[in-house]
């Protein structure tokens, strides 16, 4: 974890979902060493100890709660352990999300798109609702959502429900973005491409695969998690204070080959 940061996050208090691995991780390090003081969840709770033991390290402040993002139970623990921690909450990356059933959508299994949508739809609403609250109680603060450029424009078969969660974010943002602007509280959603992590080598496990998905992007490469977790960060700090409600493309040019 770098210290030559900033400080464009110092006192404010962050959950991030999905930190265990990937953009997750990623921004977890980069917002701890703009001076954010974290709660971070995911599945895995040996990945997440490890991930509160680098920032500790660095000189950090991190705190771990592992659960299944699709109880609401969770969202709610969350946001309760940030205030116990450090008595307030200003950001919060809801990040978790899968692939889910993929293939021919007349072959997806209802319970199949179901699950899909519980993990990146619902339990990004259900985060919301109880951290957006909880920020209003504050007087304001910064959700993110990470949505796909998959959920845009950029259209592609065998992924229905996938597709359809992550445009329902955009959606969710948008109407959250106009319901909570008047107390303060900025939504807005970071589409990424594909970024090199562990879902998308599962996804792509072939060189022929990779160099196929590599040249679907106008920069002929494919994102980092740290080039996301950059991303996010503006939609995190005051650099963005004025912007609520965009579905932001960080896509390496991919939407605009692909329409």
């Amino acid at each position: 974890m770098s210290t030559t940061q900033s400080g464009r996050l110092d006192g404010k208090v962050v959950i991030i979902t999905g930190a265990s691995s990937g953009i997750g991780r990623a921004s977890a390090l980069l917002f701890a060493a703009e001076g954010a003081k974290l709660v971070v969840g995911a599945r895995r709770a040996a990945e997440l100890d490890s991930l509160v033991t680098e920032i500790h390290a660095a000189g950090g402040s991190a705190v771990a709660l592992a659960g299944d993002v699709r109880q609401e139970s969770y969202a709610k623990a969350l946001v309760d352990l940030a205030v116990e921690r450090y008595g307030r909450l200003d950001v919060a990356f809801n990040n978790a999300g899968t692939l889910g059933e993929a293939g021919p959508s007349t072959g997806v299994s209802e319970q199949g798109f179901a699950d899909t949508l519980a993990v990146n739809l619902t339990a990004s609403f259900l985060g919301a609702k109880h951290q957006i609250a909880q920020m209003v109680k504050n007087g304001g603060g910064s959700v993110i959502f990470t949505s796909t450029f998959v959920g845009y424009s950029a259209a592609f078969p065998g992924v229905a429900a996938y597709a359809a969660s992550k445009s329902g974010l955009i959606g969710l943002t948008q109407s959250l973005a106009a319901e909570f602007g008047p107390q303060g509280v900025r939504v807005n959603a970071v589409l990424p491409g594909a970024v090199d992590t562990d879902m998308y080598r599962d996804m792509n496990n072939t060189p022929e695969s990779q160099a196929f998905v590599t040249n679907l992007h106008a920069l002929k490469r494919v994102g980092t998690p740290q080039e996301l977790a950059r991303s996010v960060l503006f939609f995190a700090s005051d650099d963005s204070s004025f912007v609520s409600g965009t579905a932001s493309l960080v896509d390496g040019g991919l939407s605009i080959t692909r329409t």
